[in-house]
């Protein structure tokens, strides 16, 4: 049975100005913020960094950009993404993060579809955007965040406008703000499923996020803030929780970066996805093997198990050398975005850096569940918000069935989308596509609906249980099952496609496909007989996937 859930105390807010505001009372000018410029580390502290986001708002407010305004952003990390993200949620105006990667066409979509008034682009996209404002109408100001180009404005530019208003006693912006339960942020979904779709959310959802987030995790001190910001678990989970608690926010310029900017930075804390969480996990473990030191970490793995069941905790003396690799102060990794496999979890959180995992989706503002460090189980992704109900509808004979959920983070709907909002929100529950069971306070994900597979004997088989064990092969460095059909459209068997890093192979890959569809056998062992892949299908490129690095499931299917 899980442990009595121990709740967080945290200081409420009514809005997220008010929520810098008692950041700024309290910091001062205490670092908020480190990033680098021109290659070096700067330091920004809570009130600079404050008072930065208070001169573009109002800047944009005396350029007429205010009372609702759609302020649309894409470009890579960085410190001026943020200050124009907090500058949007503590005034008037609603914020829509756009994927810097998108194609072109789907990129113009969401800008006609939301219609952004203003676009803030590095200076890479600004061609881009220039185009595209003359075919939006609606397009009336393109800024460049890290630079000077022509045809646009600088946010410096803009913060230097703001600054002398500020000076003036401008007041259009600071006295206004957005109603609790009004738009406040248009998120469009990475369209791993689907057609992207505009996910509404209000301030309350936002504030509620932050509120019952912190109640239930709990971070301390400085963080890398690692995922693509247009992402809301980084955007709100990520920076947006760590102001709350008056955190260090560290910045991770790109992806490439991330474990270089770890031994930068020296994070204590991280939220990434599983993705991140298997690179790690495989980098150390091969590294382990090659020195020839993997079992000798496991054997004192169970020496450090055996001590901390009496009160004895030397992870942190035990595992030094591995935890250096991390910066030497790194002590928890959450884990959300998708469910990662339990052996991962469990040995970072043996080696004294606890992985602790959560689940999410962007309707849900992004955060459903999560594990905390006294009551870690892996094979969960942990006990609801507290501002949460939870139900399983449909469930089968296991009490797997979709998890639908109601309260505060629930989403007001998706953007002019009417008749799809009501497929998902029916009486005020959100029907996540999901699935999963609620067993003893905890949630448990089996798959997502789309997913799930009925093969023609009726068995029902989810896709991401029998991944799970074939990413327990060290080489494998992605794999997808799907299902294969017969001339009637029937499923009948199962297929595994799967890119392998066949230099980690035996005999550096030579007859990798053999070998793979041996090692497939023996991983899936102990699963019934309708659950073995009949087919092994052996990429030589990456799969498709969204900027963090889920595989377009679809995309791979649908070929």
């Amino acid at each position: 049975m899980a442990k009595k859930i121990v709740y967080n105390k945290v200081e409420p807010i009514e809005t997220i100005r008010e929520m810098m505001e008692k950041a700024v009372a309290v910091m001062g000018d205490k670092t908020l913020f480190m990033h680098k410029v021109a290659g070096k580390v700067v330091e920004v502290g809570c009130k600079e960094f404050y008072d930065r986001t208070v001169y573009l708002g109002n800047a944009l407010a005396a350029r007429g950009f205010k009372d609702g305004c759609k302020i649309a952003c894409s470009g890579s990390n960085s410190y001026n993404w943020i200050v124009t993200y907090l500058s949007t949620l503590c005034g008037p105006n609603m914020y829509v993060p756009i994927d810097k990667d998108l194609p072109e066409a789907d990129m113009l979509n969401i800008l006609h579809h939301s219609e952004s008034s203003v676009i803030f682009c590095d200076k890479n996209l600004v061609p881009r955007m220039l185009t595209d404002a003359k075919e939006l109408e609606n397009i009336k100001l393109v800024v460049c965040l890290d630079g000077e180009c022509e045809g646009t404005v600088s946010i410096n530019t803009l913060i230097d406008e703001g600054k002398k208003l500020a000076g003036q006693g401008y007041s259009e912006y600071t006295s206004v703000t957005t109603g609790d339960m009004e738009l406040k942020m248009l998120v469009y979904t990475s369209g791993t499923t689907g057609n992207p779709k505009g996910v509404m959310l209000s301030q309350h959802n936002l504030r509620s996020a932050i509120y019952y987030g912190l109640m239930v995790e709990t971070v301390q001190t400085r963080c890398l803030s690692v995922l693509p910001y247009h992402h809301t678990y980084e955007s709100v989970i990520g920076i947006l929780v760590s102001i709350h608690k008056h955190n260090c926010i560290c910045i991770n310029e790109s992806l490439r970066a991330v474990l270089a900017n770890i031994q930068l930075y020296k994070p204590v804390y991280i939220f990434v996805v599983p993705a991140f969480a298997e690179l790690f996990y495989k980098r150390v473990q091969n590294a382990l093997e090659e020195k020839g030191k993997l079992g000798t970490v496991n054997f004192m793995i169970k020496v450090s198990n055996v001590l901390r069941k009496v009160g004895i905790d030397l992870r942190r003396k035990f595992f030094k050398q591995i935890i250096d690799n991390f910066g030497g102060e790194l002590r928890q990794i959450v884990c959300g975005g998708a469910p990662v496999r339990a052996e991962v979890a469990e040995f970072f959180t043996n080696i004294g850096i606890d992985m602790e995992i959560g689940y999410g989706i962007t309707e849900c503002s992004p955060l459903v569940s999560v594990n905390q460090a006294n009551d870690n189980d892996y094979n969960s992704v942990g006990a609801i918000l507290p501002c949460l109900e939870v139900k399983i509808d449909g469930s089968d004979e296991n009490g797997n069935g979709e998890i639908c959920v109601k309260g505060d983070v629930v989403m007001l709907g998706y953007y002019k989308e009417p008749e799809q909002t009501a497929e998902v929100l029916v009486d005020g529950w959100f029907h996540t596509g999901d699935l999963g069971n609620y067993t003893d306070g905890k949630l448990y994900i089996t798959g997502r609906k789309k997913n799930l597979i009925i093969l023609d004997n009726g068995k029902n088989i989810y896709p991401e249980e029998i991944e799970n064990y074939i990413y327990a092969i060290p080489y494998v460095k992605d794999a997808v099952v799907y299902s294969i059909k017969n001339e009637k459209g029937a499923e009948v068997d199962l297929c595994c496609e799967a890119l392998l890093d066949k230099d980690a192979m035996p005999n550096g890959g030579k007859d990798a496909e053999a070998v793979f569809k041996a090692d497939v056998s023996a991983a899936l062992k102990e699963l019934p007989h309708y659950k073995k892949i009949a087919k092994i299908v052996l990429r030589d490129t990456e799969f498709p996937k969204t900027t963090t690095k889920k595989i377009k499931r679809r995309e791979v299917i649908g070929k």
